[in-house]
């Protein structure tokens, strides 16, 4: 019967009716287009085009009382939300307050799956996004998360990971990680991920490990989530023998490393901890897992500024990783290695410098400084390292002995203006003159 009432344009003679006053009208109206319209990506856009968007949106703010005509309605919205002219359209209603209202009412498992289906459609869209959370969706959000938090049903489950990944969804710049840290989102999903850790089904612990890892960027957040023992809950998760968890875990302490010497302090004096990390550097069978440990003890010693830790990673065994990681196929990955124990030697070359000597650190540069591939940032950070070790008169005399200065005079007519600076100043330094 859909082909006919199509042909007869039925739907636009509908049109109008959504616009009465009268419910049992609309409720009729609506449930016919909606049921002509369904799977008909064609006449959906016909009616985004003659403007049924305002009215949908203006029947759920004037009947929200009405459970069989909002029902209608989110389905309605729901058909339409995934068309980019829908959403462009919603933008310019006041559709996030009516959704928010109507998540904050919603008891039924049914009607909360159809307004986060809305919900995540829209969240595609950055001015919907934002107003989303200027209507406060993340304090609902929160509360649903404590609602549901003992659920072990499997539509309660269902909800908690469609909360969780709406978070991640709406984690558009600091502003919006801010506020939902401020509304206690954090624990929430820590105590979710308590809950499911052990849990063979990890979508769950999936969708809650972005939305952390995400809410770990902004600095403002870092401080926060420090001061609340964020980084002492995450560790204690670390138990997980799942390495899809381990990794976004891992992940989520290196964001708050970043930048956050009082981390970095805390992480690198935790013996517990740079033990594992140890460990996970030596896993073969899982690259990802290995990569994000190295990368962690690397953020640890980059961000820290404290004796104590640069003598406990060393203790862990962690710096011979650490000399690993610099000839890394991944110029990322090498800088980060470089940086790291650049600042470490500057803290305490004292300890550093046995290890480096058995680890044959310097060799290890100079193969980087010879290498023709070597991208330029690599080199250029390989010889700040080695301005560095100038400072230990063994390490100083194993640079004298490998012949390192021919190769840095070589840099001197390097393509690259920082790579030539640098080389300078390190041939100064390993003259024993001032750099200039």
């Amino acid at each position: 019967m859909k082909k006919p009432c199509i042909e007869a344009d039925l739907v636009l003679t509908l049109i109008p009716f959504l616009e009465s006053t009268d419910q049992e009208m609309l409720l009729h109206a609506g449930r016919a287009i909606g049921r002509i319209c369904y799977d008909n990506r064609d006449l959906q856009e016909e009616l985004v085009k003659v403007g049924v968007i305002p009215s949908l949106v203006r029947i759920l703010t004037d009947h929200e009382e009405s459970e069989p005509l909002v029902h209608v309605d989110l389905l309605a919205l729901c058909n339409l939300a995934d068309l980019d002219t829908a959403k462009e359209a919603l933008s310019k209603t006041k559709v996030a307050e009516q959704l928010v209202k109507q998540l904050r009412r919603a008891e039924n498992h049914e009607r909360l799956e159809i307004i986060f289906e809305i919900l995540q459609a829209l969240a595609e869209n950055d001015a919907l996004k934002v107003q989303l959370v200027e209507a406060g969706v993340q304090e609902v959000l929160s509360d649903i998360l404590l609602r549901l938090q003992g659920s072990s049903q499997a539509e309660g489950t269902c909800i908690v990971k469609a909360t969780s990944d709406l978070i991640v969804s709406l984690l558009l710049g600091d502003g919006n990680c801010v506020r939902m840290v401020q509304v206690g989102v954090i624990h929430q999903l820590l105590d979710l991920l308590e809950k499911h850790v052990e849990s063979e089904d990890i979508s769950v612990q999936h969708a809650a490990l972005c939305a952390l890892r995400n809410l770990a960027i902004p600095v403002v957040n870092k401080v926060q989530m420090l001061e609340e023992g964020v980084a002492e809950r995450i560790q204690a998760l670390l138990r997980s023998e799942m390495p899809p968890v381990q990794f976004k875990l891992l992940g989520t302490l290196r964001m708050l490393a970043d930048g956050q010497a009082d981390a970095a302090e805390i992480l690198g004096q935790d013996p517990m901890l740079l033990n594992r990390l140890v460990q996970w550097c030596d896993v073969n069978d899982d690259t990802d897992i290995c990569g994000e440990a190295n990368r962690l003890l690397a953020s640890i010693l980059r961000h820290n500024r404290s004796q104590e830790v640069v003598k406990a990673v060393q203790e862990a065994q962690g710096v011979k990783h650490l000399v690993s990681m610099t000839m890394s196929e991944n110029a990322a990955i090498q800088n980060e290695a470089l940086n790291a124990l650049a600042i470490a030697s500057t803290i305490d070359l004292e300890t550093l410098e046995d290890p480096f000597k058995e680890l044959q650190l310097v060799q290890s540069l100079h193969k980087l400084l010879q290498d023709d591939n070597t991208s330029a940032e690599v080199k250029y950070n390989s010889m700040g390292l080695l301005c560095s070790l100038l400072n230990s008169g063994r390490l100083r005399q194993e640079i004298e002995d490998n012949k390192i200065k021919e190769t840095l005079e070589q840099l001197c007519s390097h393509s690259n203006a920082d790579v030539v600076k640098e080389a300078l100043i390190t041939l100064q330094i390993l003259k024993g003159e001032p750099p200039y």
